[in-house]
């Protein structure tokens, strides 16, 4: 009973527990996003990156999906439950089995989501810039999120997306109540440097934490 209400306390409180507190904006850094549809969240993107050489497309290492998409300007990509994701299509939410089984270990896609533009800014759009070192490090952890195949090439699923920009890909991990689709969007987020949450099992954790970064003034850019 004291696990129990100790987990619960994390789940409560984690949210308003800050890692990297003193992370700031770099003026004049690489734009990311992080984008919430308010229960899911996602990690968005450029597409091409000059700065730190990083290009998704050819990340990506499709042909299809480099001639769909080469005139795209931005990319989400979000961690989750298998059965969640597919049984999401057509608007619909998955049955009770998919909702009782993700509480255990279980499989898990990688969502790619592409933008013609940046994202709108809203409530559920939080823009942060990074440094480049940052961004690197962000893009490692989406990079180490995918499963790939024997030439090191992120899995394609051949089933569509839920709208004709976007498609899912396999990823390493495994799905439950302790790590869930937020914790890996916030993860990333931590690992990078930027300010996150102690916890952030639901999609309103990140985003607090992501607000809390983009109100604080940039830091100073180094003087010779």
């Amino acid at each position: 009973m004291s696990a129990f209400v100790a987990f619960i306390l994390l789940l409560m409180t984690g949210t308003l527990v800050p890692v990297n507190r003193d992370f700031r904006q770099t003026p004049d850094g690489i734009q990311v996003f992080v984008v919430s549809n308010g229960v899911h969240s996602d990690l968005v993107l450029p597409v091409r990156e000059p700065r730190t050489a990083t290009n998704w497309l050819q990340k990506l290492d499709n042909a299809a999906v480099v001639t769909k998409f080469e005139r795209y300007e931005y990319v989400g990509f979000g961690w989750g439950n298998e059965g969640f994701y597919l049984g999401s299509y057509g608007g619909q939410y998955p049955g009770l089995g998919n909702t009782l089984r993700a509480a255990l270990p279980s499989p898990t896609l990688l969502h790619v989501d592409f933008y013609k533009n940046a994202p709108r800014l809203g409530e559920r759009v939080v823009p942060l810039l990074v440094s480049e070192v940052q961004y690197r490090q962000l893009a490692a952890f989406v990079e180490q999120s995918w499963q790939p195949d024997s030439a090191g090439r992120p899995i394609l699923l051949t089933a569509a997306g839920y709208t004709p920009d976007d498609f899912f890909v396999r990823a390493r991990g495994c799905y439950h109540i302790l790590r869930t689709c937020n914790d890996w969007t916030n993860q990333g987020l931590r690992t990078s440097g930027l300010r996150a949450a102690l916890k952030a099992p639901f999609a309103a954790s990140v985003l607090y934490q992501a607000r809390r970064a983009a109100k604080k003034p940039p830091g100073r850019l180094p003087t010779n």
